[in-house]
């Protein structure tokens, strides 16, 4: 292969993220497997590895990444701080249209930067093939447990973002002592696989949507719904995936049982806009609304979940919504569902999802930039490339322009 520069940039969005798209030992494995290959890192005080552990594998911090082919970041890269002329890759949070990174979207067209999300990384089936959802998953089920042990006074839980790694905070996983109840889940890709990772590290049953419905147990048990369980055609009552997806509109929300059955409701799926809301606010007003802790790791403001009218943070990750007056308030309070929508769940453990998410990256990514894009991932994956918007995202025109 020809020599090729990647430079791991340091993240400057503000507030700062910990975690890398390249750990210093998947650096060091990624140059030992292409010889041509060399890897430069910006240095860096706040990320999860630090520049000490990139040196000791062999990788050469770099201030100046100017003279690197690729250019990796993890979040936005502030557009004062963009190289003209180069290939980017990080979560650019532009394919939705947000309205806070027009900016971003336009210098991106400006500098003649050829930008690749890895929200874009798809196979030729269209099924992402990296992203950071295992771990959103896996300590956004961490906190659903950790807010009902504190509601009820039944354990307290270190924070995820205490821990040093996924290993502690398994640990103090078992110090969780769960009575009899019944934990909901929605969501059948990465980020419900990271949440049954949790609850399977704690035993907890899984029981058929059926069963969860009509039986009582004596251990805490969970059911995990696909979209047949929470959704039905609003005129007959049928239900077809493909057409779902295709027109969710058509479709009305069939979740109220699960509000009544239910103490913990964990929200893990895809949510499109037009789709049905699983519940409505005046539903929770309803006498036998059973759902107390209602993690929302998908975190759609004012989306799916009614009760998300915010992300919560890291350092703050409940709050509560009151029943009675329709508005926030304290999370713990006998009136109130404890709310957990943490926008940037895999933060609390970011050496852990820096390295799954580096391996995905080697595996299935980088061999299509270092060697050939035969499948025409990076391709696809390319939201503008000489100063104008790539076919498949001509959609962006009216953002962008």
């Amino acid at each position: 292969m020809n020599k090729l520069k990647i430079g791991v940039l340091r993240e400057e969005k503000i507030p700062p993220d910990k975690r890398v798209p390249l750990t210093p030992l998947i650096c060091s494995e990624l140059m030992r497997n292409y010889p041509g290959l060399k890897i430069f890192v910006q240095p860096s005080k706040i990320r999860c590895y630090a520049d000490s552990e990139y040196t000791a594998f062999g990788v050469m911090l770099k201030e100046d990444l100017s003279n690197c082919d690729i250019l990796m970041g993890v979040k936005e890269v502030p557009k004062d701080k963009l190289i003209p002329n180069k290939k980017y890759f990080f979560f650019s949070h532009t394919i939705k249209k947000q309205k806070h990174n027009q900016p971003l979207m336009k210098a991106l067209l400006e500098k003649n930067i050829q930008m690749i999300d890895y929200e874009t990384l798809c196979d030729k089936h269209n099924n992402r093939i990296i992203g950071f959802g295992r771990y959103a998953g896996i300590v956004g089920a961490y906190n659903a447990l950790l807010g009902y042990g504190k509601k009820y006074d039944l354990f307290i839980l270190k924070p995820a973002n205490q821990c040093r790694d996924r290993a502690e905070m398994e640990e103090e996983l078992k110090r969780a002592k769960l009575p009899n109840i019944k934990i909901a889940l929605t969501g059948g890709g990465r980020v419900a696989n990271g949440v049954i990772e949790t609850l399977s590290a704690l035993r907890i049953r899984k029981v058929t949507p059926e069963e969860f419905l009509m039986a009582t147990f004596r251990e805490p048990v969970y059911c995990q719904l696909n979209p047949k369980d929470y959704v039905e055609k609003a005129d007959d009552h049928n239900f077809d995936l493909h057409d779902f997806f295709n027109h969710p509109e058509h479709f009305k929300s069939i979740f109220s049982p699960y509000t009544k059955a239910a103490d913990i409701y964990i929200s893990a799926h895809y949510w499109d806009p037009k789709a049905p809301r699983m519940f409505e606010l005046s539903d929770i007003k309803a006498s036998d609304f059973r759902i107390s802790v209602l993690a929302d790791i998908t975190c759609d403001l004012n989306g799916s979940v009614p009760t998300t009218i915010r992300a919560s943070s890291i350092a703050d990750p409940f709050y509560g919504y009151n029943i009675k007056h329709d508005k926030e308030d304290l999370p713990f309070n006998k009136d109130t569902v404890c709310i957990m929508a943490v926008d940037n769940l895999p933060c609390e453990l970011p050496r852990d999802a820096s390295d799954d998410f580096g391996k995905d990256l080697m595996e299935r990514a980088l061999p299509n930039i270092i060697i050939e894009d035969k499948d025409a991932v990076i391709e696809r994956a390319t939201i503008c490339k000489d100063g104008k918007l790539t076919p498949l995202f001509q959609y962006l025109s009216d953002y962008a322009d």
